[in-house]
């Protein structure tokens, strides 16, 4: 949620926020014409409730014709504050829905436009020339499936389109990525979360995944949604509180499985596990002073690729443009490993700076030095994630079919350096 303050003090920042996103910005109108109606709708209300309340002192002293005459303006008035204070409600009610469906600003740095108008901000490493090796890449799935690490037809069978079985190696590869990327946040002072799956309404609002798509599950008794990523239920941890900042961020990384419909995407990547309903990950979150909100957002960024380098794959780093930020973000970054196959960079992890948007909407704030509350600032950044076995088996494949595992997850697979085929 913006600041009602901004948006009345300088509502061309807010409008040029959303222009740069692609959004109407006549939005912002109609909340100045709201904000107005509530704030006068208040006065009013609170004018007439402390005549009510003088009259109340009035008529216990008052006798005869007076005190009759008095108790007829109370009977009144009673019923003028009632319906004031009806109109009041209203008009904060409206007042409310309408921020609430703002996106927040964006950074002057990002680049301005579209889905493909990122900014390339580094290359780490260099794609491997398959080509010059001798033989064509297999692609994850092939790979997969001749390791008996992924079974998309069981998947299907049991629980429909874009489900999955990893097994075997695939289970351990999966679970030696995310018990390497819970040791590495622990290294670097995160607590480590397992986090539930399904949040009330006003968590996942509040971290504004209702706001702009329709991606994510829903239960209606008790209405409960399920978890695209564990941000939510971590943004959702310290909701209505007012937290201790003084030693510095508070980190955590949360271990969850994650639901998404992919509503809109039907008939992008429906082969292997690109783009699936279902999937693990581990998570950072971030609480911090909205001062030490960038800084620590160059931090979350240098955790991932540490763990990207540790899978020795080829990526980089784009500055994601403002009219593919989502809703929360002020800032994102994205590393995007190379896919041999598709021969192109997909996305492995993001990293967004909130600054205090969510922290507003779930009543989130530190106290400073002052004794004074503020809003604070909430970060997330992935660390890793199943999407990032696609780009494992394919960088790692050999002409055999077998797959070089990386170092850093020998240990996690019994010691193996080379995952081989199963045969027969």
């Amino acid at each position: 949620m913006i600041d009602a303050k901004l948006l009345r003090e300088n509502p061309d920042a807010v409008r040029s926020a959303l222009t740069k996103r692609g959004e109407n910005p006549d939005q912002v109108d109609q909340i100045l014409v709201a904000d107005s109606e509530r704030r006068s709708s208040i006065a009013s209300f609170e004018s007439l409730r402390a005549e009510q309340k003088a009259l109340g002192k009035q008529v216990a002293q008052a006798k005869g014709d007076d005190r009759t005459a008095l108790l007829e303006r109370t009977k009144a008035l009673a019923a003028e504050v009632k319906a004031h204070e009806s109109a009041a409600n209203d008009a904060e009610a409206r007042f409310e829905e309408l921020t609430k469906a703002l996106p927040n600003l964006v950074s002057d740095e990002a680049p301005v436009g579209g889905e493909d108008d990122y900014r390339v901000v580094e290359e780490i490493g260099k794609p491997r020339d398959f080509a010059a090796e001798g033989f064509e890449p297999r692609d994850h799935l092939e790979l997969g499936e001749l390791l008996g690490a992924i079974d998309m037809e069981r998947g299907a069978k049991v629980s429909g389109a874009r489900f999955y079985f990893l097994k075997g190696v695939g289970a351990l590869l999966q679970l030696g990525m995310l018990q390497l990327a819970i040791q590495q946040a622990v290294a670097n002072g995160f607590t480590p979360m397992i986090t539930p799956s399904l949040v009330k309404p006003e968590v996942m609002g509040g971290t504004g995944y209702l706001s702009a798509h329709d991606d994510v599950y829903r239960l209606d008794d008790p209405e409960l949604y399920l978890v695209g990523t564990s941000e939510v239920p971590l943004a959702g941890f310290h909701m209505d509180e007012i937290v201790d900042l003084s030693a510095g961020p508070l980190r955590y990384a949360g271990w969850s499985s994650c639901y998404r419909k992919e509503a809109g995407s039907y008939g992008k990547d429906t082969r292997g596990i690109i783009r699936v309903h279902q999937f693990d990950k581990v998570e950072m979150f971030s609480y911090c002073s909205l001062d030490e909100a960038e800084a620590e957002h160059q931090r979350l960024l240098g955790w991932e690729k540490e763990m990207l380098d540790k899978m020795e794959l080829a990526y980089r780093v784009i500055d994601t443009a403002t009219g593919d930020l989502g809703v929360s973000a002020y800032r994102k970054f994205d590393c995007e490993a190379w896919v041999p196959t598709q021969g192109r960079y997909r996305e492995l992890t993001s990293t967004s700076n909130c600054t205090d948007f969510q922290a507003r909407r779930l009543n989130i704030r530190h106290r400073e030095a002052d004794g004074r509350t503020r809003p604070l600032a909430t970060l997330n950044g992935t660390l890793a994630t199943t999407r990032w076995i696609v780009a494992i088996l394919e960088t790692h494949q050999q002409a055999d079919g077998s797959v070089r595992v990386p170092v850093a997850l020998r240990p996690f697979l019994g010691g193996r350096e080379v995952l081989e085929p199963v045969r027969g």
